[in-house]
């Protein structure tokens, strides 16, 4: 391999973080022996990044588009709260119960998209002001917090293979496909070039609008399907769950390799990015940092993700 395709291999945002992964995870084995490499701490890592990585992957295809949904952490407690509400109060099998929670996330992510791509409100503004309006939709359906569901329903968050737990399966194979979807299809190619350049996308023929609305609906189906996950996996639904999702997922994204100007990205890059955030936080924990600090460390690699992403930006003049 020549010197020029080394240089650009280094370039690259996923092998790049998938480097730093090797080396963080090679130096935490040295000096934790007996706690950071064995297989019950290394399965728990990815236990805790299933839900985000999931989130994390519609917000990939939102920020390759140039837009970002601040409302999925709220989505997350709402879809499991709705499925959770109608099999603990009237008894409804778990399969509706599920199709209701869905339903239920995406009819969030069409409202937002419509009025996004059609009203032309701000994504920043439309998606913050419905993170509030889920969030109280989701303590209405949650109360203080349902429990005892069928085993049915629990199964599908607590079931293992091969010593893992169904969430870290079901992210991987949504990963997986989201990948070959995004790299290979026509439809989701688009995206790239609507954050590219939506005037020309506009121009040459692709139905921006549309598009856009998909963008969010599939974001919002995606937080859908982790809060599902979530509620099954701990047995009970919350009001507060998944607070916070939205800026750690939107730090992930960008870590592997989004822009907050749109026009890039790839779906390994968010299951990475969780996947760093993830491992940061577990270092942290075995170290035995407060819970404090462990916000501030997190809060502080978002502010060098979008620095960094900015000064890229800057050095290829773009």
């Amino acid at each position: 391999m020549n010197r020029g395709a080394v240089l650009k291999l280094f370039h690259e945002r996923v092998f790049t973080l998938a480097l730093t992964l090797l080396v963080v995870c090679g130096v935490a084995a040295a000096v934790w022996p007996g706690k950071f490499p064995k297989f019950e701490n290394i399965s728990m890592v990815l236990l805790n990044i299933s839900i985000e990585t999931i989130v994390a992957v519609g917000m990939m295809v939102l920020m390759i588009s140039g837009a970002f949904d601040l409302s999925v952490g709220s989505v997350v407690a709402f879809s499991g709260g709705i499925a959770a509400h109608l099999m603990y109060y009237y008894d409804t099998h778990f399969v509706l119960a599920i199709a209701a929670g869905m339903g239920g996330a995406v009819l969030v992510g069409l409202i937002n998209g419509v009025l996004i791509a059609k009203a032309g409100i701000n994504p920043m503004i439309q998606t913050l002001a419905m993170m509030g309006i889920v969030r109280g939709g989701a303590l209405m359906v949650c109360g203080a917090g349902l429990m005892n569901f069928p085993a049915a329903f629990n199964r599908i968050g607590q079931t293992k293979l091969l010593g893992l737990q169904s969430p870290i399966w079901i992210m991987l194979a949504i990963v997986a496909a989201f990948s070959v979807l995004v790299a290979k299809t026509v439809f989701f190619r688009r995206y790239y070039y609507i954050g590219g350049n939506e005037r020309a996308a506009r121009l040459s023929g692709i139905r921006v609008a549309r598009m856009r609305i998909m963008a969010f609906v599939l974001s919002a189906a995606l937080a859908g399907v982790a809060g599902i996950l979530l509620a099954a996996r701990l047995g009970a639904a919350m009001s507060r769950s998944g607070q916070g999702v939205e800026l750690r997922v939107i730090t992930a994204v960008i870590l592997g390799g989004a822009s907050l100007r749109g026009g890039q990205g790839k779906i390994v890059g968010a299951f990475l990015g969780a996947g760093f955030m993830g491992l940061v936080k577990n270092i942290m924990i075995i170290g035995g940092v407060g819970v404090y600090w462990q916000e501030i460390v997190l809060g502080t690699i978002l502010i060098l993700a979008v620095g960094t992403d900015i000064l890229l930006k800057r050095r290829s003049g773009e």
